[in-house]
């Protein structure tokens, strides 16, 4: 382009691109598009302010932001080769020479960087942020220039360094600092100054060099700092306080503007390699342990969970109570808690003494298959912002943050989740990522700019706990993708041909050597979301073990479910007996007190030695059929009933017995009738009481009847699944941004269309205002145009009062109102003339 016909602003540089540019610009760039702008002005505008600059800056890679750290302390505007020098340095580094062009094209296109290659200009508001100051260092490390060093110097001092550095003396500051600014950047004249200094300013100058550029010094500097000073290597800048200037660091870094440029992004290392199916069966086997956890953890709470607090969140007790239920650290703990929450299994009951419990949509979800089930936990982990590893920190306010409390989502959280599991995607089939190498990626996609340590920022937390979280959920196993894992990003299965072989016996799949990373997995439509969720969940189903409907029943009272049990036989076998180990088969243990459980829950002792005939696949071992006997026989002779409470038995003997047992005295028994006892307890209290020395009573109504005595299942009213908290706006997809695009682009041609001359009559306002006629020239000037085809350019004000103006072609007039293609919205549209606040024809040229 040539500086001819080179754009004097952005808005210029933006009016200049297709279609296709802006859509991308649009695409990267979504506050931009909230709302939409009117014209490309008002883009431009938008596109250079600071919250839009910084959210643009935050989202270049790390050699992106290196190139527009350099352009920041380049001259203003820049050429190509001087960029390219301050990355590339003087041995022009091939690498980083290579790798320029794409990353000043990423600068264009995101609208941070415009003009030809001999007028480089960085928007004002990234210069801004990125140039040097004393109160905000470069990240380069470079200081001021000469010129900006020696601004407030007096002309004599800028003499004195002149002469000093072996230069002719000037008429002017202006000439003395640009003979000064040309020595420093001759490379042989600044070679042949420095062989000349002392060593110890040599040494000085180079802990000054790659910054922070500012030193200290006393009233009488030591000779060697002198010897600096008068010759303009170090310049004052405050009293005691000196710079090396800018030109003066790159000869010393040999024109670089980096220490070390990065223009490739660190590869993730291969920790170990597994087979695939190896790596599918480990993920299975987490993602069945996930179901059943979740599982366990709803029906811990089957009767209603913990209480609310009153800011919202569980208890810390209530949370360790969780996590020796389920057998897991805390952490963990929160971390199912939370998935839980966001899957919309559970949520707070709304009551006046609010408590957490499980909603209707978790009945709807035992009903699913166990792949489905899994499918629709991983894709709420995927979307979800809120961020379990957070529990136990600290907020803003230094207040706790607790599971399912306020304060724990992160926006960028999705971002980091589907990126991470990305790179795992890029390696081959099998093979698990070093952490490190997976962080050093992350950083450099996503830098954090000014920062020195990446050890604590939320992104490398959020892609440690990504990396435990993924392996929990089974979307992992031993470190490594699965299929399951694969389909869910909406990558494509892996295929049996076309492998290459890696080593003997070992043949990976060439494709999975080199995946290609899609931009934004996390943008999918909720359609192919869905259906990326299917296709996870018919991979997964064949790797999960199918449900059994028998368990083995043994001598010492225990029985040994093989694998998963059928729904019904689970939930019956839960409540005649205790679960005692967990794992690849579950041990029950029957007790009185689990017998008792079934008993009062409406079983009589031949149904349970029917049940236990039915689902065993051996002999029902005769100390369990004793067991269950001898519960039965002893079950409801005693009867709870309320008076405040009684007791009732139709064996004297055994009243007696109760009477005289020590343990009966915190009840408080008295005897009525010789068969009934009052108690100054309530019967659950008696019932308890009674149930601990060793007796098996049973509660009754008012009417005498047994009471069955069932867990009830607490349910919440219908919730939705919390929200996940946006990261900004979202991204706009084509119908919006074509649309976008052509209200802009009609917007922009309203605003800049040339207009014929106002006559002297006319009283036009300044530039930009809306054109102002009468009623009568208005109405005339109309017809006209609807005669001779003409477009015209009118002020309207709508019914809200807002005032724009359009460029339109009348089509008819008629009734007070005229109908015409307005070309701003790029549609035809009737428009009431009293709303019009004046016309005015088109330039010959443009008409």
């Amino acid at each position: 382009m040539s500086t001819e016909t080179a754009p004097r602003s952005l808005a210029e540089a933006l009016r200049a691109r297709d279609d296709a540019s802006l859509s991308a610009l649009l695409r990267s760039r979504p506050d931009l598009i909230t709302p939409v702008p009117t014209d490309l002005t008002q883009l431009a505008t938008r596109a250079g302010t600071r919250a839009s600059v910084v959210r643009a800056l935050e989202r270049l890679d790390r050699f992106a932001l290196q190139t527009a750290e350099a352009l920041a302390v380049a001259s203003d505007p820049a050429t190509y080769d001087e960029l390219l020098g301050l990355m590339a340095g003087d041995d022009s580094d091939p690498a980083v020479t290579a790798a320029f062009p794409h990353a000043l094209g990423t600068l264009r296109d995101q609208a941070l960087v415009w003009g030809p290659d001999d007028r480089l200009r960085l928007v004002r508001t990234a210069r801004e942020l990125l140039a040097p100051s004393p109160q905000h260092p470069s990240p380069t490390g470079l200081g001021p220039t000469v010129a900006e060093a020696t601004a407030g110097m007096s002309p004599g001092r800028i003499q004195e360094i002149v002469a000093a550095a072996g230069l002719p003396s000037t008429h002017d500051s202006v000439s003395a600092v640009a003979a000064l600014t040309d020595l420093f950047t001759d490379r042989t004249r600044m070679a042949a100054l420095l062989d000349d200094a002392p060593a110890e300013s040599v040494d000085v100058l180079s802990r000054l060099v790659w910054g922070p550029p500012y030193g200290q010094v006393t009233a009488d500097p030591a000779r060697h700092l002198r010897w600096l000073i008068d010759r303009g290597l170090l310049l004052p800048t405050a009293p005691g306080t000196v710079v090396l200037p800018r030109e003066v660091a790159l000869h010393l870094r040999a024109g670089r503007a980096h220490r070390a440029a990065e223009p490739v992004a660190p590869a993730v290392e291969a920790a170990a390699t597994h087979r695939p199916q190896v790596v599918d069966a480990a993920a299975a086997g987490q993602a069945y342990s996930a179901l059943a956890t979740v599982e366990e953890l709803l029906k811990d709470w089957h009767e209603g969970g913990p209480a609310v607090l009153r800011a919202g969140g569980l208890s810390v007790r209530d949370l360790k109570r969780t996590a020796v239920a389920l057998d897991v650290p805390e952490p963990v703990a929160a971390f199912w808690v939370e998935l839980a929450y966001a899957a919309g299994l559970l949520a707070s009951d709304g009551e006046a003494d609010e408590r957490y419990a499980a909603t209707p949509a978790y009945d709807e979800w035992l009903e699913l298959p166990a792949a489905e089930r899994w499918a629709r936990l991983a894709s709420a982990w995927l979307a979800a912002t809120r961020t379990a590893g957070l529990v136990g920190g600290r907020d803003a306010k230094d207040r706790t943050l607790s599971a399912l409390g306020p304060g724990l989502d992160r926006s960028a959280a999705p971002e980091v989740r589907h990126r991470v599991l990305t790179l795992l995607a890029a390696l081959p089939e099998g093979a698990s990522p070093t952490a490190d190498s997976v962080l050093a990626r992350l950083h450099w996609e996503r830098p954090l700019r000014g920062a020195q340590s990446t050890t604590d920022d939320l992104r490398t937390r959020l892609a440690r706990w990504t990396l435990s979280e993924a392996e929990m959920l089974g979307i992992t196993g031993r470190g490594a993708l699965s299929a399951q894992g694969r389909a869910l990003l909406g990558f494509p299965p892996a295929t049996a041909h076309d492998t290459e072989s890696t080593g003997p016996g070992d043949k990976l799949p060439v494709h999975k050597r080199h995946l290609p990373l899609p931009e934004a997995p996390a943008t999918h439509s909720p359609a192919e979301q869905a259906a990326a969720a299917a296709q996870a969940a018919r991979l997964l189903a064949p790797l999960l073990p199918e449900p059994l409907d028998h368990v083995l029943l043994q001598a010492d009272l225990t029985a040994v479910a093989p694998g998963p049990l059928e729904r019904p036989l689970a939930d019956t076998l839960g409540v005649l007996a205790d679960v005692e180990s967990k794992g690849g088969a579950t041990v029950y243990r029957f007790t009185p007190g689990s017998v008792r459980r079934a008993l009062d829950a409406g079983r009589s002792a031949s149904d349970l030695h029917a049940f236990l005939a039915a689902h065993s696949r051996t002999p029902v071992p005769q100390p369990l059929a004793y067991l269950i006997d001898d519960v039965a026989r002893k079950h409801g002779h005693l009867r709870i009933g309320a008076a405040s409470a009684y007791v009732r038995c139709d064996d004297e003997a055994l009243l007696n017995e109760i009477l005289a047992d020590k343990r009966s005295q915190g009840l408080r028994l008295g005897r009525l009738a010789p068969t009934v006892l009052a108690a100054q307890a309530d019967p659950a209290a008696l019932l308890e009481g009674l149930r601990s020395m060793g007796f098996a009573p049973a509660a009754e109504s008012a009417e005498g009847d047994v009471l069955i005595t069932r867990a009830h299942a607490h349910r919440t009213p219908p919730r939705t699944a919390p929200e996940p908290v946006p990261d900004g706006p979202p991204v706009p997809d084509a119908t919006l941004l074509g649309a976008a695009i052509r209200a802009i682009r009609a917007g922009d041609r309203a605003s800049t269309t040339p207009r014929k001359p106002a006559p002297a009559t006319d009283r036009p306002g300044g530039n930009g205002d809306l054109p102002r006629t009468s009623s009568a020239e208005t109405l005339a000037t109309m017809q006209a145009a609807v005669l001779t085809g003409e477009s015209l350019w009118i002020g309207y004000v709508n019914a809200e009062g807002a005032a724009s103006q359009r460029v339109i072609a009348p089509i008819r007039v008629e009734g007070g109102f005229v109908t015409a293609y307005d070309h701003t919205a790029d549609e035809v549209r009737t428009y009431p003339l009293h709303r019009v606040t004046g016309v005015a024809e088109l330039a010959d040229d443009q008409a």
